[in-house]
């Protein structure tokens, strides 16, 4: 085995570990921000509608 294949093939391990790293890391970062989104929709959720109630029409 010639020192170019074994340095290639260093490059492709590095590439796909790097690449495993990158994406662990924007899972992580999605799955953070989903978790805020889901807080502030709950926290959201209270807030009434702003004229449900209040009025009601009836035609007959």
């Amino acid at each position: 085995m010639n020192i170019s294949s074994m340095m290639g093939k260093q490059v492709a391990e590095l590439q796909h570990t790097l690449s495993m790293n990158l994406l662990s890391s924007q899972m992580s970062t999605q799955t953070a921000q989903a978790t805020v989104m889901l807080e502030d929709f709950r926290e959201n959720q209270a807030a009434s509608h702003p004229y449900k109630g209040q009025s009601l029409d009836i035609k007959g």
